[in-house]
This record gives structure tokens, sequence and C-alpha cells, in this order.
């Protein structure tokens, strides 16, 4: 009896061990273990690049009366957005809808369980990564008006900005809209982030108006050590931002992983060197800059495009952005204080144009779709490009303006004056 009692238990094990086993394998075959652990370790990077990367890398530019007020206004509209995300922007962006918006079936997360899976990944593994995309892009276009604009209606023009301007365009670029059924090439975001984000800061610069001072008084950035920490922490954490965006571990994701930093490196030396050429001496600002340039050229490329590619398009990158924060920045007179217009924008269009060229196969790209040719391509991201001028630009002027009438846009000259940190926020970033 004792012994058919060992053998019943020892079948029991058996059976159970090989139960589980199967059970596991099922789940395998669903979801990739290694692609889920990466995905969520590009989400922390992303996070990372923003606070305190992108806080400290603005706040460091601006006077240290208005350092406080510039992490809190990063901070803080990473945070909100981040809960507005989930509450309506992700079901905007990445459900069924039309050519322009997805539908609200997602909205508050609805329908989505720790089952839900996008891919390999889990859906709210997704979820949070595209969070942080969200997050992070209306947070880029503080650095266009920093130091002159109300706490309050920043927080509501970020509110507003991303269900009118940033989930529409993540829909119709990668959410099943018309860009993306178009054909138009964005693998990380040079259209739906930075392209986005620089149109919109360079319309608040105008609308807001220049900082009380604008080019009669030095407005030197107060501390490039931060500056510098900040630009390195976008660095490092640019690799969740663009590796990550292939929601996979793979070949390609390894592309995106070299082309990224080539791109990045390739700008900061040739940042420095025209710098030096022009001015007669290499900065730490100028090289911090070059880096963000390059960062942003290769985005919307670096799944597409060879190595070698990289290295022209960063080049490239940091020649053009030295050019418009120097030259037509100064030439048009706006004051678009850290420079999001210049280094973004019109890097992000660089990027996105130059991926029609440089993803060709004889230019060691991963080639075009069947039957698409170099020029085709080009219209294409051209379009996609145009849109996203066209749409955040109109939506952020017109939210600017409303804001501006019911609540007023500017703080006060003397609040300019005396420093947002104070007058704002009660407390100093340094003690006397």
């Amino acid at each position: 009896m004792k012994f058919f009692m060992k053998i019943m238990i020892m079948f029991a094990f058996i059976s159970t061990t090989a139960f589980s086993r199967l059970a596991y394998a099922d789940a395998a075959a669903t979801i990739d273990t290694g692609s889920t652990a990466w995905m969520i370790t590009a989400t922390v990077l992303v996070i990372l690049m923003t606070i305190p990367g992108l806080a400290l890398f603005y706040g460091g530019m601006v006077r240290s009366k208005n350092m406080l007020s510039i992490l809190m206004q990063v901070f803080v509209t990473f945070s909100l957005l981040s809960v507005l995300w989930a509450l309506f922007g992700y079901s905007i962006a990445f459900t069924d809808g039309n050519a322009y918006f997805g539908g609200l079936s997602k909205a508050f997360l609805a329908g989505i369980t720790s089952d839900s899976i996008i891919g390999e990944i889990p859906e709210y593994v997704f979820m949070t990564f595209q969070m942080t995309f969200a997050a992070i892009t209306p947070a880029l276009i503080i650095g266009g008006f920093a130091e002159r604009m109300k706490f309050s209606s920043i927080l509501v023009f970020v509110s507003l900005w991303l269900i009118l301007v940033y989930a529409p365009i993540a829909h119709m670029v990668w959410g099943g809209g018309w860009l993306g059924e178009l054909g138009a090439k964005d693998f990380a975001g040079g259209t739906v982030v930075h392209i986005n984000a620089g149109i919109a800061a360079l319309v608040g610069a105008l609308v807001v108006g220049k900082r009380t001072g604008y080019r009669k008084e030095a407005m030197p950035p107060h501390n490039l050590t931060m500056t510098m920490i900040g630009a390195a922490l976008l660095w490092v954490g640019w690799f969740g931002f663009n590796v990550g965006s292939e929601l996979a571990v793979d070949g390609t994701a390894g592309l995106v992983l070299i082309n990224t930093q080539l791109a990045t490196s390739a700008a900061v030396i040739g940042w420095m060197f025209a710098e030096w050429l022009l001015k007669g001496k290499p900065s730490m600002l100028g090289a911090a800059s070059g880096a963000v340039a390059g960062l942003v050229a290769i985005t919307p490329a670096c799944g597409f495009i060879s190595p070698m590619g990289s290295i022209v398009l960063g080049f490239a990158a940091s020649f053009l952005s030295l050019w418009a924060v120097s030259g037509l920045k100064n030439a048009l007179g706006y004051d678009d204080t850290l420079d999001v217009f210049g280094v973004h924008c019109l890097s992000g269009i660089l990027g996105a144009l130059a991926t029609g060229v440089l993803m060709a196969s004889s230019l060691g790209g991963v080639g075009y779709d069947d039957g698409i040719t170099m020029s085709a391509q080009v219209v294409k991201q051209a379009i996609a490009v145009g849109t996203t001028l066209v749409w955040s630009g109109v939506i952020s002027f017109i939210l600017f303006k409303v804001i501006e009438m019911v609540m007023g846009l500017r703080v006060s000259e003397e609040t300019e004056r005396e420093g947002l940190d104070i007058v704002e926020h009660g407390e100093r970033a340094y003690q006397d």
C-alpha cells in the first residue's frame, strides 16, 4: 500500500511538472521574455532622459533665478501627462478610429489586462513605453518660452496639446492613421516627437514674446556643468528611446544601437570643429548641443539606414543646427530661449527627409518597399513633415491664443526680473 502511494505521488509530481512546462511553453510562444525585459529597461531609460536628463540640460542653460522653475515645469509636466496618457491619450493614439484620431475604446485603459499583448510584449509595457514619449514631447516645448511663462498656463497648454496634437500625430504615424498607411517612415519619433515639439516651441516663443531685456542684457547659461550632465543623461536615455522603438531584441535593435551612437558622436565632433573655425574656440555648450542635434536627426532614420549613413547624417545635423541657433535665430530675431526649434525641429526635419535618401540599399540602407523609388519615398517623408508642421503649428497657435485670452500666458515684468523661482514657487534653487 505504501509502495502504491509513493507511485501515485511520483506520478502526480511528474504530471504537474510536465503541465507547468507546457503552460510555460504556450506563454513563451506569445510573450517574449527577453524582449519584455528589454522594453521595461528601455522605458526606464526614457524616464531617465526626461527626469533628470532634460530637466538638468534645460536648467543649466537658464539664469540661476529661474533654475527651479524649469525643474518644476519639466518634472510636473512629465507627471501630469503620464496620467492624461492613461486616461485618454493612449486610446486616441493607438486604437482604431479614422485617419487622424483613434477612438476612446481604451480610455481609462478599459479592456487592458495583464494578459493583453502587443506583438510579443505585454500591452501594459507597450502603453507605458509610449507614455514616456508622450510625456517628454510637451516637456521639450517648454524650452522655447522658458523664463517668462506662467506655470499654470504651461500646465493647461501641455494638457490640451497632448490630446489635440501629440496623440493625433502619433495615431497618424504609428497608430494606423494615414501617414503610416501612406508609407512615411519614422522609426522612433522624428515627426511625432521632435518636429512636433519644435514647431510648437517656436509658435509659443512668438506668441509669448521675447524675454525682458533680450539682446540688451547678458543672459548666459548659469551652470554648464549641469547642462553637460543633462546632455549625457539624454544621450544614455536615448538608447531606450531609439532601440526600444523596435519593440524586440533582434538584429534591427543592434542596427539602431550603433546608428544612434555614431550619429551622435559625429554631431558632437561636427559642431565642435565648426564652432572652433567660426568662433575661434570650441565650447562645452556647443558640444552638448551637437549631441542633441545628432540624437534628434538619427531618431526617425535609426532603423532604416547604415552606420556610415548615420555618420553623414550626424555631421549634417550639427552644421544645420549650429547655423539655425546662431545665424537664423539672430537674423529673424525670435527668442527661442533654449533653441528647441533650431535643434529639435530643424534636425528632425533633416532626419526625416534624409531617411528617404539614406535608406536606399545602394547606400547601405534597408531598401524601399516594393515599387517605391527614392524620390517617391522622399515625397512621402516630406508630406509627413509638412503635415506635422501644419497640424502642430496651427493648433498650438490657437491653444496659446485661447489661454492668453482666458488666463494670460506671461508673468509680469516684475516677476520676470525677480525670477520665477521665488515668485511662482516660493523657493530658490540656490541659497546665498
